[in-house]
């Protein structure tokens, strides 16, 4: 558990609940004892009899699948203000045998950061919302930033120092910077400077000891664990034409396509196949406009498609243009879904034949798929330099874009959720022979429980369930992460349902 990260700023040049029986009070009376110079206890943790439980819990809960009455819940909510109450809560944990949860900004895909897939798991959960500093240093072009950050609280950290410097993190603000970084972090910057990950410098964490550790401390292998370890026709032929050049544009330029169902017209009640285009890219509408023209000129671009602004502004333009301050608003619902979702995720190394596409529309006229879309972001420049061994995250030369799969469905279709889990598998099964092979590569940041996970009541065993997810997630980095896994947490303290094993567990 890391409470911040060093990272290094870019210059850019701008034209454009759980039928436990309630525990004893020791875990409590342990953290009183070890809360060094702490505020009340009471401000700081949270009891299921608590009043606020619940509205702390769903605070920054982003999938509403993980806050229905039947959710697991944690026995209790932490809320630290400094590193010795993380060091506390670890300890107390261990002695009292509880599971530890920790969440950034809770936008784990599967819950895991606040819940847990298993009725009989006790444990609780480790809230970093109060160490959430961001420190910039214009000179250097670098940041301090605590794990219970926003990605928009650094964004907004770094605008209020300079227009001219910028982070390869997400678009969506509201993510945690501790759970986006330790799973490698991508976003618009990423075709030019890499990932998130790539640009963390130093960090400082607390290990199954309660230690808190540097980088020089911690030693080069843990360090590299933690940054890596988330018109029908015309739409046909301009997908299948993007999936050949996107990957090959200028670093500079990064390309996506949002894919949706759509009626025709308001009077039509037939569905048709939308693609929307949108682009950042580090330069002037003079250098984009005759690049679009020579290598993608069936797209058309002119120059009222066209808008020159800050990075920061760019940011911002993507959640509808709102101002710099919303960056710090940490539980406005954004990012993949607004509601009740599922998501899945692919790597593509070959462009996909239109017959592959065309066989695909049809799943989103299904009454499931009213609210689904998939997200397609082009991979290339930057990524294709960087070794896999870099860090944890491998996804790097050979991938030519990703696929993001989401399903969303409302409260009041909830109790018939099956239908959309159903959904969405048999999408990612009808795109595998398209999709990467041996192993079917998955992004760590979008957990998929779909794809495998741990026996949570034993450790024996727990190293060939995970392999299974490990090496989608991994690669051949996965067996890297296992030996410092056994380095540092032999026991096995850290866990949840895909957490990295031991070799005791082998």
């Amino acid at each position: 558990m890391f409470p911040s990260l060093f990272v290094i700023l870019l210059s850019v040049s701008w034209k454009s609940s759980s039928t436990l029986a309630y525990p004893s009070e020791g875990f409590l009376h342990c953290l009183s004892l070890h809360f060094a110079n702490s505020t009340s206890i009471s401000k700081l943790v949270y009891t299921q009899r608590n009043s606020s439980f619940s509205s702390v819990l769903k605070s920054s809960a982003q999938n509403f699948r993980f806050t229905t009455p039947s959710t697991p819940t944690p026995l209790f909510i932490i809320t630290p203000l400094q590193p010795s109450h993380i060091q506390a809560a670890i300890y107390c944990s261990r002695i009292h045998g509880l599971h530890v949860r920790t969440r950034s900004g809770g936008h784990d895909f599967e819950g895991l950061s606040y819940t847990t897939a298993n009725y009989i798991v006790p444990f609780v959960v480790i809230d970093l919302v109060n160490l959430r500093s961001v420190q910039v240093d214009v000179e250097k072009a670098t940041a301090w930033v605590e794990s219970g950050a926003t990605i928009g609280e650094l964004y907004y950290g770094i605008a209020q120092k300079s227009r001219t410097l910028a982070f390869p993190a997400g678009l969506f603000y509201t993510v945690g910077v501790g759970g986006q970084f330790s799973g490698g972090g991508y976003g618009p910057l990423f075709r030019k400077y890499g990932l998130a990950a790539d640009n963390v410098i130093d960090a400082r964490l607390i290990d199954a000891k309660g230690r808190i550790l540097d980088r020089k401390s911690m030693g080069e292998d843990l360090f590299w664990a933690i940054r890596g370890g988330g018109g029908e026709q015309n739409a046909t032929k301009l997908v299948h034409r993007w999936q050949s050049i996107a990957h090959k544009f200028p670093k500079e330029l990064l390309m996506s396509i949002f894919i949706s169902s759509v009626k025709s017209s308001e009077a039509d009640k037939k569905m048709t196949i939308k693609a929307n285009f949108s682009s950042m890219f580090l330069g002037s509408i003079d250098e984009l406009v005759p690049l679009m023209e020579e290598r993608f000129p069936e797209f058309g671009l002119v120059r009222d498609d066209c808008l020159e602004m800050s990075w920061v502004e760019a940011i911002l333009s993507t959640q509808g243009g709102v101002q710099l301050e919303t960056l710090l608003e940490r539980h406005q619902k954004t990012g993949v879904s607004q509601t009740f979702f599922k998501a899945k995720f692919d790597y593509v190394k070959q462009p996909i034949p239109e017959m592959g596409w065309e066989g695909l529309w049809p799943m989103f006229y299904e009454e499931e798929a009213k609210m689904a879309n998939i997200f397609l972001v082009a991979y290339g420049g930057k990524m294709d330099e960087i070794p896999e061994t870099e860090i944890p995250f491998p996804h790097r030369a050979g991938i030519i874009y990703s696929i993001i799969y989401v399903v969303d469905w409302d409260e009041n279709e909830n109790k018939n959720s099956k239908r959309f889990l159903n959904w969405i598998r048999r999408v990612y099964d009808y795109m595998t022979p398209y999709v990467s092979n041996s192993p079917r590569e998955a992004y760590v940041n979008y957990k998929d429980l779909q794809i495998g996970s741990n026996n949570m009541f034993s450790c024996k065993g727990s190293y060939a369930q995970a392999k299974i997810w490990g090496h989608k997630y991994f690669k051949n980095n996965f067996d890297r992460l296992v030996y410092v896994k056994t380095k540092v947490d032999p026991e096995n303290f850290f866990r949840h349902e895909q957490s990295i094993p031991p070799l005791s567990c082998f």
